[in-house]
């Protein structure tokens, strides 16, 4: 596996995590201490910036989980990736692609967007 795959991996598992603690661990895996993420509708800094979102995200869509789609690419400390979100086991419902900046082997800064999103 590429650092690039393993940076998206360890991304795409903190964001599935439900249970706190173990998602606490995750971030630090995944996400520099002063990470900044934006996307087009929430932003977040921190690991406990980060924590509320992903915690919004799976009381808002219970039961969904975040898939990587393709292999991530990138070059210097930067990185592209897409993913999708959707019911465990079915088809994407919600689409988007991040770009981020590495900084030692973790996610410094991600802007996201979205490419798909239900009417």
């Amino acid at each position: 596996m590429t650092e690039l795959e393993t940076i998206a991996k360890n991304y795409i598992a903190a964001w599935n995590e439900a249970e706190p603690a173990r998602r606490r661990e995750l971030l630090e895996a995944a996400f520099a201490t002063d990470i900044r993420y934006h996307d087009p509708i929430m932003q977040g800094d921190g690991h406990g910036g980060i924590g509320a979102l992903i915690d919004g995200v799976h009381k808002q869509f219970p039961g969904f989980r975040f898939t990587l789609k393709g292999k991530p690419d990138g070059f210097a400390d930067h990185i592209r990736f897409s993913w999708g979100l959707g019911p465990d086991g079915s088809e994407a419902v919600i689409e988007g692609t991040d770009f981020g900046v590495i900084e030692d082997g973790r996610l410094k800064r991600v802007t996201g967007f979205l490419d798909k999103v239900p009417g």
